[in-house]
């Protein structure tokens, strides 16, 4: 609906009222919002201050979509008509160990469905694909869009970082979400990932929620919230939205650490990697391959996808990948080409018995002190640092049996890992069933 001589003439002080008074905005007041904050009219202390007011006081189910469309048309929107074929997306809400699109990305893509995606870097304790696979000697996430548009058109696959022209609302937005209390609002996590991915592209995108310790949203009533507005909004703005409900209570896989978890998807490309991440992938992916019209059904696209990996298509399709944005592709039959910490140091069950809980929240933050994460946006990581667990939750173990291998840079970051992950860890004396993965497909 086109906006009203009175609307369009909306000062931003009169926006920030509004919303404080819990009154509600229409499409032209977020598009006032949206590109006064990109071009610097409004300044930080105006958008805190509203941002606040929408976290106290909501967004109604227009303000939602409005939003979004608002910030996904902040900046440039990526065209890939040019690509033949419905492009796919995939992007999860977070989590530990969460090294999926390593797998999923050049599984799908050697499948037949093109896969243009624009990722993030961690922060805290969940781990980044941009530096999981800049931990990849020569990978390149930096790049223009044009190059983009080529690498997905030649080679089917591409991952790189936002460009700063892409969406530059949410990025300042999110920003200041971080240090303003503002980040926990569902209608704002919603405008945040939806309008991303719009702007990446996309035709239609699979949206993994984590629920669990290591996740944003901690309980299944929370994640269900979120899962149904992401699939709300996207479809109100012209996508096909697919929203997947699975379980981070403990790390997915066993490793923890950029390096590491690049080891980790290579061996579940070869057939050989652990059964809950082969599981998501192929669940995941045969959603991306029914939305991509590769199969009409998702029982036959789970069978193209374990062909793929028995056949090695999937590697080699993860070996051009790597390739095309600068990386050595040794990587995929050498997989010591990968960055190798300093020393490790592997750690005995403290009693026997069954694992009860692996604290996923717990386990990324011992990572993060041994140097797997950055607290800070600007800190440094090392791409070799982490753990890898030898146990899942439901699992038997001795007492002194490995328990998992901390790798570091050397003996005092390894004992500041050691010290949090051992408090993450619960060992029960009675059998405990193992945790589901799927708590929604």
């Amino acid at each position: 609906m086109p906006a009203t001589d009175d609307e369009a003439g909306r000062s931003l002080e009169e926006l920030i009222e509004i919303k404080r008074d819990g009154g509600a905005h229409t499409l032209a007041d977020f598009q006032r919002l949206t590109s006064a904050f990109v071009s610097g009219e409004m300044p930080d202390y105006q958008m805190a201050a509203w941002l606040m007011a929408a976290f106290i006081n909501g967004l109604d189910d227009d303000e939602s979509v409005s939003l979004t469309d608002a910030m996904a048309r902040s900046g440039r929107v990526i065209d890939l008509s040019s690509i033949p074929g419905v492009k796919v997306d995939k992007h999860s809400t977070g989590g530990v160990g969460d090294k999926t699109t390593l797998v999923l990305a050049p599984l799908v893509a050697s499948c037949g469905v093109p896969i243009a995606k624009m990722s993030g870097r961690g922060l805290g304790h969940t781990g980044g694909t941009l530096d999981k696979l800049e931990s990849i000697p020569g990978f390149r996430v930096e790049w223009d869009v044009d190059s983009f548009v080529r690498m997905v058109g030649t080679v089917g696959v591409a991952v790189i970082a936002q460009t700063p022209d892409i969406d530059p609302a949410d990025k300042k937005m999110y920003a200041l979400r971080d240090v303003t209390g503002t980040v926990p609002s569902v209608p704002l996590i919603v405008g945040s990932i939806i309008s991303k991915k719009i702007a990446g592209g996309a035709d239609a995108i699979v949206l993994d929620v984590k629920v669990g310790s290591g996740a944003f949203m901690k309980t299944e009533a929370d994640a269900r919230i979120l899962a149904r507005e992401l699939a709300r909004v996207g479809a109100s703005l012209g996508r096909r939205i697919v929203c997947v409900m699975t379980d981070m209570d403990q790390p997915l896989g066993h490793a923890v650490g950029n390096a590491l978890e690049v080891r980790e998807a290579i061996s579940t490309l070869r057939g050989d990697g652990p059964k809950d991440l082969t599981d998501l992938c192929v669940a995941l992916g045969a959603k991306m391959l029914v939305l991509g019209g590769r199969s009409t059904e998702e029982d036959g696209a789970r069978e193209l996808l374990r062909e793929s990996i028995r056949t090695g298509r999937a590697l080699e399709k993860f070996k051009s990948w790597v390739a095309s944005q600068g990386g050595d592709p040794r990587v995929a039959d050498d997989p010591d080409v990968l960055p190798l910490s300093a020393v490790t140091r592997t750690i005995g069950a403290p009693a026997a018995g069954w694992v009860q809980s692996w604290n996923a929240e717990g386990i990324g933050r011992a990572a993060m002190v041994m140097g797997a994460g950055r607290a800070r946006k600007e800190d440094a990581i090392d791409p070799a640092a982490g753990i890898v667990l030898h146990a899942k939750v439901g699992d038997r173990i001795e007492s002194g049996t490995p328990l998992a291998t901390l790798h570091a840079a050397d003996a005092d970051l390894l004992a500041a890992g050691e010290a949090r992950l051992m408090r993450a860890v619960r060992v029960a004396s009675a059998v405990v069933a193992p945790r589901p993965l799927f708590h929604d497909l």
